[in-house]
């Protein structure tokens, strides 16, 4: 009975020391975690946080149930808490409080991270605003920014403005009123009648190179503005800028025709912007055009897209910008990029493009949207008188002859200035005149053009000229490429063939298979009108300078040649036709009529035969040249031969 009394009194020992030592384990926790808080939170911290929720005395409590709820408020925050039956296995209360101190430990990390990267910023702002402030002041105090070198180089600069050279010679000869547009007359009656409407229209004007377009259309504005029903006023704007030269960023980071977006992240936007992280509209030159006129000379060579951008702002009379960048409710956005972006910019202008390209070579979009005006080659005797009037503005004679001279050289109004000036320059020279000395009266002479013709390697324009002196075998036709007409000048010889109907036909490869085909049609219809087979000869056709015939329009022409190498029979050459020739003896028509008669006349041509259904191609109140309409080879061949071959 003893024995089972004490081994019981053992057990219960046993319980009671592993008891306490439990309980000891669990005070050393929950000591560990408050102190742990105490450091997350700061001793003064956790002493105020435990008096407000009524915990500072559990806190002190020798008693582990009460400590156990000090640290239970402490943790939720919570005055209310109590210990519950869940909680009266404190073990498992101090996991529970456990995990709450390490989301407690990494919120508090994770704070403190973002305190230091706030303060670091904090302290970035602060040294560039110090920065800042004290630039202002040193600018306040010492408001003169010059120094030795700037002062220097400002003197520098003056001295530049000062010594600059006098206006160049295209600008003295430039055209200054409608009458100076020399050879134009039609044109510049069309273009005034299209700009001084109320309704004025988009313009396109076709030419060759050096005939006055853009002049006309500066001049024109200059004489509608101001007028009664004209739609421009007296400031209306003159833009004008080089197809040529347009160069835009496809994704409107730069756009000088249209306008684009700085946006802030990108280089050229303004500081004060993309610190703030505005972006900035920039307006184009058709804005700057409104209300006038924006002339784009060479625009058939712009960019095909940049054309359709073009396109929808003609459509809509203004420009609208878009950013990604822009927020709408962003107070710090001025009113007026707000504005812009909101409403866009007005661009409401008439549209004049100039162009040397045919009219099938211009966007099809463009040209719907705009009447087409039609300037004229020049021919020598309007580059004569451009001469002439050239010569009064230098204040220089001319030798008799000179501006005939110059117009061989030249069918372009600003190339014959050019050779004007330079002959100006070398006869000064040559005269030894002094520097403002205007007593001296300056002649330019033909040996002068001719020097200076010379340096510049400048070659005849018209190499080919009218002769009274018949010939065999070589007839004048006619071509023409872009807006300037040419002579054709096509040759045939023919011999009897070695052998009885095994002649050979020879024609230059260079002139195209067009050509080719008008010389085997002009065989069968020499066949038709004189009986004389081709075969019977060896005949050989060339076409001077080896260019290449687009087209069926030398037909009369080659056959006229080949007639006259096989019959003997000698041909005018004064006189040009063109046509296409058909094997039955018809001749058709062809294009570029006007620019071919003009052609003829820049070679001095008496007359210039052209088909009969080509009548309403002929210039109106045409002079100097006349124009004979045929209808078959026989009338050609009635005009053509010469007096005693008929």
């Amino acid at each position: 009975m003893c024995k089972e009394l004490n081994a019981e009194a053992m057990i219960n020992d046993q319980e009671l020391l592993a008891k306490i030592d439990q309980n000891t384990v669990i005070k050393q926790q929950i000591d560990g975690l408050i102190e742990l808080v105490s450091e997350i939170l700061g001793p003064d911290k956790l002493v105020l946080r435990a008096t407000r929720l009524g915990a500072l005395n559990l806190v002190r409590s020798e008693e582990l149930t009460d400590r156990a709820l000090a640290l239970k408020k402490i943790i939720y925050e919570d005055p209310t808490m109590v210990l519950t039956e869940d909680d009266e296995d404190i073990s498992r209360l101090v996991e529970t409080m456990e995990e709450k101190v390490a989301e407690l430990l990494t919120k508090r990390t994770l704070e403190e991270k973002i305190e230091q990267k706030v303060a670091k910023k904090v302290q970035e702002r602060h040294e560039e605003y110090y920065n800042e402030m004290k630039l202002q002041i040193l600018n306040e105090c010492n408001p003169n920014p010059e120094n030795a070198q700037t002062l220097k180089r400002l003197a520098s600069l003056e001295k530049l403005n000062e010594a600059g050279l006098s206006n160049t010679a295209l600008e003295i000869l430039r055209p200054q009123t409608l009458t100076e547009i020399i050879g134009q007359e039609r044109g510049v009656k069309s273009l005034l009648a299209k700009m001084a409407s109320p309704y004025p229209q988009h313009i396109l004007l076709y030419g060759p190179p050096g005939v006055g377009k853009t002049s006309a259309a500066r001049l024109v504005l200059q004489a509608v503005k101001g007028r009664k029903n004209s739609s421009f006023q007296e400031d209306a704007p003159f833009v004008e800028v080089d197809g040529t030269t347009l160069r835009w960023d496809p994704r409107d980071v730069t756009n000088p025709l249209i306008g684009s977006v700085h946006d802030p992240i990108y280089q050229g936007a303004r500081r004060d912007f993309a610190d703030t992280g505005i972006p900035e509209p920039k307006t184009g030159l058709v804005t700057e055009a409104h209300g006038g006129v924006l002339f784009i000379d060479e625009i058939g060579e712009m960019d095909p897209l940049l054309q359709n951008k073009l396109l929808k702002v003609l459509e809509d009379k203004r420009v609208y910008f878009d950013s990604a960048y822009y927020d709408p409710d962003d107070p710090q956005v001025p009113k007026y990029i707000k504005k812009i972006f909101e409403e866009g910019v007005p661009a409401d202008f008439i549209l004049i493009g100039a162009t040397t390209r045919s009219p099938q070579e211009i966007n099809p979009a463009i040209r719907s949207r705009c009447v087409e005006v039609y300037f004229e080659p020049l021919t020598p005797a309007n580059i004569e008188i451009i001469i002439r009037n050239a010569a009064i503005k230098l204040g220089v004679s001319l030798e008799e002859g000179a501006e005939q001279l110059i117009s061989e050289y030249t069918i372009e109004g600003r190339k014959a200035n050019n050779i004007l000036a330079d002959a100006y320059g070398l006869a000064l020279h040559q005269s030894n005149a002094e520097k403002g000395d205007e007593t001296v009266q300056i002649k330019i002479t033909k040996e002068n053009i001719k020097e200076v013709i010379k340096l510049a390697r400048i070659s005849p324009y018209v190499t080919i000229k009218s002769s009274e002196q018949a010939q065999i075998g070589r007839s004048l036709g006619l071509g023409v490429a872009g807006f300037l007409g040419s002579i054709l000048e096509i040759e045939a010889v023919a011999f009897k063939a070695s052998q009885e109907k095994k002649g050979k036909i020879r024609f230059n490869d260079t002139a195209g298979s067009m050509a080719k085909d008008s010389v085997f049609n002009a065989s069968s219809v020499l066949r038709k009108i004189s009986g004389e087979d081709l075969l019977n000869y060896d005949l050989h056709v060339n076409v001077i300078g080896g260019g290449n015939i687009d087209g069926p329009s030398a037909g009369v022409a080659i056959f006229l040649a080949i007639y006259s190498a096989v019959t003997g029979r000698a041909l005018r050459q004064n006189f040009a036709v063109t046509g296409e020739l058909s094997i039955q003896g018809r001749i058709k028509p062809v294009g570029g009529i006007f620019e071919k008669i003009y052609g003829a006349k820049q070679a001095g041509m008496k007359k210039v035969l052209i088909p009969q259904e080509n009548q309403g191609d002929i210039p109106p109140n045409l002079q100097g040249i006349e124009v004979v309409l045929i209808n078959d080879i026989n009338e050609a061949l009635t005009q053509l031969l010469a007096d005693n071959d008929r």
